[in-house]
């Protein structure tokens, strides 16, 4: 007869394991699967009341230097501390092109096009859409990251589209030597409404004057059964660089105060009413919040909000 004693006991656990792997007793180790890479998705979908909004990731890009793009009006220790502050590197950015698609049930409305036609085709197929099936062409601005999808080579991107701008922005466009606006914006003028603060894009779609990035910079309020959403395009181009410090200058901004005063009134409002927001260049999925903050605000990430809104 065995006594079962606390040493007998230790031993018969010890046999019961099963044998360690080789990984474990020193043989090399040896990779099952190799490496995939980086996984970015193309698009994001969630409801607003009846609308169905599309977010649409149509390039990524990293940059160097950022301080050379943000915050060029403070110096160095400033953004480095900012930036410690938000968990960032001051040598590097990740820049995000995000148009967004709004299906509101009677018409397909695309706001901006990416840089070129490759750019917003992929995410658009990705997202189950075709670009005959857009109905509206809505560009908030005409810098070539915005208006670099409307056309290429086999003439223009979305065939059956209408097209919606600014007044002021295509005014000013009109009458510069660009060629961004010769190639992608001229040929489609036939088809083009202009818009001026609080113009309707469809029911339940306003036009709002946010001057300053450009002449004629708009942003768009989506209101659908009592849901309310801000497309915000470049009022700011960066969640903490922009948007948390809104008198830092960007080097895009073509009248750097005007840019300023109204980052403050549009995150401001945003702020005071709770509404959410798209922004152009936030990181992708490129929906958010934003609270007030000191003298400037907090870009608030969304995260399952719009997985309860329906």
């Amino acid at each position: 007869m065995t006594l079962l004693t606390r040493r007998n006991a230790l031993f018969a656990a010890a046999a019961a394991l099963p044998v360690a792997p080789a990984v474990l007793r020193g043989a090399p180790a040896r990779a099952e699967a190799p490496m995939q890479g980086l996984s970015i998705p193309q698009f994001n979908r969630f409801m607003l009341g009846g609308f169905e909004v599309t977010t649409l990731l149509a390039g990524t890009r990293t940059v160097d230097k950022p301080q050379e793009t943000f915050g060029m009006n403070v110096d160095a220790a400033t953004f480095q501390a900012a930036s410690d502050a938000a968990f960032l590197p001051v040598d590097r950015a990740q820049f995000f092109f995000t148009p967004t698609l709004v299906n509101t049930g009677s018409e397909l409305v695309l706001f901006d096009t990416g840089l070129a036609p490759e750019g917003i085709l992929a995410p658009l197929a990705a997202a189950g859409v075709t670009p005959d099936q857009v109905d509206v062409v809505v560009i908030t601005h005409m810098h070539g990251d915005h208006i670099g999808g409307l056309a290429g080579e086999g003439g223009p991107t979305f065939a059956n589209a209408r097209y919606v701008t600014g007044a002021v922005e295509n005014n000013h466009w009109a009458g510069a030597a660009n060629d961004g606006y010769e190639a992608q914006v001229r040929p489609l003028l036939d088809k083009m409404t202009f818009l001026d603060d609080g113009g309707s894009v469809a029911s339940g779609i306003t036009a709002m004057a946010a001057f300053g990035h450009s002449p004629g910079h708009m942003v768009y309020r989506l209101e659908s059964n009592g849901a309310q959403l801000v497309i915000t395009a470049d009022t700011a181009n960066h969640y903490v660089w922009s948007l948390a410090y809104p008198d830092w200058e960007v080097r895009f901004d073509a009248d750097k105060a005007a840019a300023a005063a109204t980052r403050r009134a549009v995150f401001g409002m945003l702020a005071a009413d709770r509404v959410p927001f798209i922004g152009y260049h936030m990181p992708f999925p490129g929906m958010g919040y934003v609270e007030t903050r000191e003298d400037g605000f907090r870009y608030v990430p969304a995260s399952y909000q719009m997985m309860l809104a329906g």
